[in-house]
C-alpha cells in the first residue's frame, strides 16, 4: 500500500500510541474515538423512541441514525435487551425490516456486540478470500478480544474459526491466519532489546534464503511477525533495511507471493502505522473505481471508539482532504448521513 511520506514532527497523541502494543492500543485508544458514551443515556426512552420511528407512516431514518451514532456499543446491547422486553421483538430484525441498501449494513454492524460483528466479517472475509480485511482484524486485536470473535463463530455458525481458516485457505497464509488467531504477540516492555532486534533480524535474513529452490522459510517469518510487539518489529524493520540495503517491504515482496505476499505486505502496514493504514483503506473506498461501501461501513463502525481521531488526523495529513469531506463527496442520503455520524466532525 502506497501513502505519501507525512511530516517528521507528530501529535503528541501518535506518539503515545507508536509506544504501545499493536492489540493493545485499545485502552488508549478509547480516548481517541469518535463515538463516546451517551452522558444523557435513558435506555426507556431510546426503546420508546426507535419504536415511534418505524411505527408511523413513514419510517423516522433521523431518529434511528441519530441515535444508534450517538450511543456506544455497550450502550446499543442496553436498548436492544430492553427493545426486546418491551416490545417481545428483536431490534435488529425491526430495524432490517424498515430499512434496506447500505444503510441496512451499518445498522446491523451498530446493533451486534463488537466481537460478533468481528466475527461475522471474518466469515464473509474467508467465502471471498478478502485477504486484507481478514488480516487487519485479527492482527488488531486483544487476545480477549480474539476469545470472544473465536466464541461468536462458533455460536452463530456452529463451526470452529481455524477449521475454517485451514478449510478456505492455503499455505503460508493458512499459517499466518492460525498464528494470528491465538493472540500470542508479546506486549511492549518500553526495554530496547537490541540483542533481540539483530538476532530477530538475522532470523528473518536466514529464513530468506533458507529453503529449498531459494524458497522463503515463511515459518520463521511468521513467527516473528507474529509473535514480536510492533515496537520491537519497527526497529527490526530499520535493522534489516541496514543489513540488506532494502526496506522489508521489498522483501515481502520478493519472497512471497499470492494471498501470503498481500497479506505480509497488509501486516507490516499495520505495524508500522495502524491508523495510517486505515486511513489509506478508507481513502481507497471513497476514491476507487467505485465506492465501497463495505469497508466503508466495517471501518468506521469498528474503529469509531477507538482510533478514529488518529485515522481522521492521518487521512487530513495525507490527502489533503478530510475524510468528513470526502464522504459528504462521494456518498448520499441516509447511507451518507449514518457514516458522518460515525466521523462525527470536519477536519480544518
Amino acid at each position: 500500500m502506497s501513502v505519501a511520506n507525512g511530516p517528521e514532527r507528530r501529535p503528541l497523541a501518535d506518539e503515545i500510541l507508536r509506544q504501545l502494543p499493536l492489540a493493545d492500543k485499545t485502552s488508549v485508544w478509547g480516548t481517541l474515538g469518535t463515538l463516546r458514551p451517551h452522558l444523557s443515556f435513558n435506555v426507556e426512552h431510546d426503546v420508546q423512541a426507535l419504536l415511534e420511528s418505524v411505527s408511523g407512516e413513514a419510517v423516522d431514518y433521523r431518529t434511528i441514525i441519530d441515535l444508534l451514532t450517538n450511543r456506544s456499543n455497550e450502550q446499543r446491547q442496553q436498548v436492544s435487551e430492553a427493545f426486546l422486553a418491551f416490545t417481545k421483538q428483536d431490534l435488529m430484525k425491526t430495524l432490517q425490516a424498515a430499512v434496506s441498501g447500505h444503510l441496512e449494513g451499518i445498522i446491523v454492524g451498530l446493533l451486534r456486540p463488537a466481537a460478533q460483528y468481528d466475527a461475522h466479517v471474518i466469515k464473509t472475509a474467508l467465502k471471498g478470500l478478502e485477504t486484507n480485511t481478514l488480516i487487519e482484524i485479527l492482527s488488531t486485536r486483544t487476545k480477549q478480544q480474539l476469545r470472544e470473535i473465536l466464541d461468536f463463530y462458533e455460536r452463530d455458525f456452529k463451526l470452529d474459526l481455524e477449521e475454517d481458516i485451514v478449510s478456505a485457505t492455503s499455505g503460508l497464509f493458512t499459517d499466518l491466519l492460525v498464528a494470528l488467531i491465538k493472540g500470542n504477540r508479546e506486549k511492549h516492555t518500553r526495554v530496547i532489546d537490541y540483542v533481540l532486534i539483530k538476532q530477530d533480524t538475522k532470523a528473518l535474513v536466514d529464513a530468506s534464503n533458507d529453503g529449498e529452490a531459494g524458497q522463503p522459510n515463511g515459518s520463521e517469518w511468521i513467527r516473528v511477525l507474529t509473535q514480536r510487539s510492533p515496537e520491537h518489529l519497527n526497529r527490526v524493520f530499520s535493522w534489516y533495511h541496514k543489513t540488506t540495503g532494502f526496506p522489508i517491504e521489498e522483501a515481502v515482496e520478493k519472497y512471497f507471493q499470492g494471498d501470503m505476499q498481500e497479506a505480509g505486505l497488509t501486516l507490516v502496514a499495520l505495524l508500522r502505522n495502524a491508523p495510517l493504514y486505515f486511513a489509506a483503506r478508507l481513502y481507497q473506498a471513497l476514491k476507487g473505481p467505485e465506492v465501497n461501501p463495505g469497508a466503508l461501513a466495517r471501518i468506521l463502525i469498528s474503529r469509531c471508539e477507538t482510533d478514529l481521531l488518529s485515522i481522521r488526523a492521518e487521512f487530513k495529513k495525507h490527502y489533503g482532504i478530510s475524510l468528513y469531506s470526502l464522504i459528504s463527496a462521494e456518498t448520499k442520503g441516509n447511507y451518507q448521513a449514518a457514516l458522518l455520524g460515525l466521523c462525527r466532525a470536519e477536519d480544518m
